[in-house]
This record gives structure tokens, sequence and C-alpha cells, in this order.
């Protein structure tokens, strides 16, 4: 036995691609669509070649031991792929093909890199990902939904922000206004206190998302260059993953090949193509701009912000503080219709359903509030 192998770091590593072919051909033998069934049977095919690697190292180790057995986490998960079907499991396998690939690339003492197979597993979860993001069909949930009729459309992430950024600006501010109104300050302080409340959470709000798109656009940007050093090394893999990510869409094999050929003939294109189909972000835009999205977070926390604290502009005494639990009720009852465009529940029932728990937050700063007022000026 060679003194410098890794005899129980190999065999780990034969175990995780043992186990890898088993739960591929399993998927394969659950997968009803012909075009994913060849795709899954591809991947435990790469598996085993990767399994072969390293029991020929073990050999050379004197290592001659029969394979190991599979584990209790990879049998489980097949049981749950053949209960709930295949995709219920792929984010978790596209995960964990990650974990693999980044395992890969270090290698580990008396174990040589491995970048070819880091390559091979990072195809495995970029793969992974673009099935677990389509339906049936290889068409997308939503699209299929919105043909279908039976479901309303989601109506993009731009309405879900704008809504509850605009539902955590009144919420979080009506609540903050009623605890200082609680204490008995007075309709000045009141207003300070709100006006900071929303530049301050407004301003917080800002930042996160800002930094949230900004590593998001850096991110990608990463990814991005990742792939075309992966096509510079090796445009023969790329194209059969592009290959695989069209036949895993549903285009019959002959044409899935010809377009995977005609887009690595062209560099520039079959990069934007992979961050397309693979990261789901165009190259030019890298998911929008940071500084859009942070003004655009700031307004809309702001416009929710801005209800409890107008009739302390206005009015004074418990005209001030009625008022503004009134407008607050109204848009809290607002911001729940609007959750129904997403939801597709009754207007009623959201809208009550936020006014309740808006008014109760109120409520509780509110009496909290007033018991620390009450026991500074006692």
């Amino acid at each position: 036995m060679a003194p410098s192998a890794n005899v129980p770091g190999l065999r780990k590593l034969l175990q995780g691609e043992l186990e890898g072919v088993a739960l591929y051909r399993a998927l394969a033998g659950i997968e009803v669509r012909p075009e994913l069934k060849e795709v899954y049977g591809r991947m435990a095919e790469s598996e085993e070649r990767h399994a072969a690697r390293w029991r020929k190292q073990l050999v050379e180790a004197g290592d001659r031991r029969a394979d190991p057995s599979v584990g209790w986490r990879t049998r489980m998960m097949i049981a749950l792929a053949k209960r709930f079907g295949a995709d219920f499991i792929l984010p978790t396998i596209a995960e964990r093909e990650k974990i693999d690939s980044a395992g890969y690339a270090a290698g580990a003492p008396g174990i040589a890199a491995a970048p070819t197979l880091a390559g091979d597993e990072r195809s495995h979860a970029k793969l992974l990902a673009v099935i677990a993001a389509k339906g049936v069909g290889g068409m997308e949930g939503g699209a299929l939904a919105q043909l279908e009729g039976r479901h309303r459309a989601a109506g993009g992430n731009a309405l879900r922000a704008a809504v509850l950024g605009a539902n955590d600006g009144l919420v979080s501010n009506l609540s903050l206004v009623m605890g200082v109104a609680g204490a008995e300050l007075a309709g000045s302080s009141i207003l300070v206190t709100g006006l900071a409340g929303l530049l301050a959470g407004a301003g917080s709000m800002a930042l996160g998302e800002w930094l949230s798109v900004q590593s998001a656009r850096e991110l990608f940007q990463h990814q991005i260059e990742i792939e075309k050093a992966e096509l510079e090394a090796d445009p023969e893999e790329e194209q059969r993953e592009l290959e695989l990510i069209y036949r895993a869409k549903g285009l019959e094999p002959a044409a899935a090949k010809e377009i995977a050929a005609q887009l690595i003939a062209d560099p520039a294109r079959a990069v934007n193509t992979l961050a397309m189909e693979e990261l789901g972000v165009d190259p030019k835009e890298l998911g929008g701009s940071a500084w859009v999205a942070a003004i655009t977070s700031f307004i809309l926390f702001a416009i929710g912000a801005v209800i409890p604290v107008i009739p302390y502009g206005l009015l004074e005494g418990p005209a001030a503080l009625w008022t503004s639990v009134v407008a607050s009720a109204f848009g809290l009852f607002g911001i729940g219709a609007l959750i129904t465009l997403m939801t597709g529940r009754s207007v009623w029932f959201s809208g009550l359903r936020q006014l309740l728990f808006g008014l109760v937050a109120a409520a509780l700063t509110y009496g909290v509030g007033h018991l620390i007022g009450v026991s500074l000026a006692g």
C-alpha cells in the first residue's frame, strides 16, 4: 500500500459516487418523461466513471475490499422520490452536487484534486436546477398554470416587493407611533419619532436591498466568468451540457445536439445562453440595478410608514391618535386586498386578516408604551 494514499478519503469519495449512481438510476426508473429518463441515465453513467477512478486508486493503494454500501440518506431520498416524484428532491440533490464539486476542486491530503470531476459535478448541479425549474413537459410551472387557467398569475416579483415593502413600513411605523403615543408623549414628539422611524426603516430597507442585489450581481458575474473558463478549457463538455439541458426541456435528441453545436461555434453566444439557461440571468443586466432596487425599496417602505404619521402633523391629542389608527386600518386592509393578487384568496379574508394582525401589533406596543410611561411618571 502506498504510504501517501488516503484510503479512508478515497473510500468516502467512492461511496459518494456509488450513492449518486444508485440515486440517478432510481430517478431514471421513476421518471416517465423519456427525455429526462435519458438525462438521469447519462448522469448515472458519469457518476459510475467517477467511481471507477476511485476504485482504481484504491486498488493501487492495496485496498481491494468490496464497494461500500449505499447510505441511509440516499435510500431515504430514493424513497421520497418514489413517493412524491423526482421533482420533490431535485433541489437537495443539486445542492449536494455543488458541495461535491467544491471538494473535488480543492482535493484532500493523499488525494489529488480532480478538476474534471469537479466540472462534472457542477454541470450536474446546474442541470438539476434547470430540471427543477421546469414543469410537466418542459414548460415552466407558472406558464402552465396560466394556460390551464386554474390559478392566478403570481404577478411577478415587482408587485410582491411593492406590497410587502409598503406593508413593512406601515406595520413597523404604526407600532412605533402607537408605542410612543401610549407613553403619552406630546404630539410633536410622536411626529418626530414617527418621521425618524420612517427614515431609519426606509434607509435600512434600501441598504439591505442594495447589498442583496449587488451581491447577486457580483455572484452572477463570477459564475459567468466560470462558464467562460469552462468553455475555453473543455468546449466538448459544455456542448454536451447544453445538449442535456435542451433534452431536459423536451427537445428531440437530434434537435438538441444541433442547437448545442451551433451555440458552441459562437463562444460569446454560448456563454450568454449558458448564463440564461443555468443561472436564469441575462449577462447584460445581471439581475437589475442595485441602485434602482434600493431607491424603490426606500420609497415603498416610506409610503407605508408615512400613513400613521401624517395625522400627527395635522391634528393634536386624541383626534390625532384615532385618525392615525383609522388611516392605518384602511391602509392595512388595502395592503391585504393587494396581497390577493398574489394569493388568489378572498379580498375580505386577506384584508381583514391583515387588519387584525396590524392592529394587534399596534395595541401591544401601545400597551407597552403606556406601562413604560406610567412607570417613568411614577
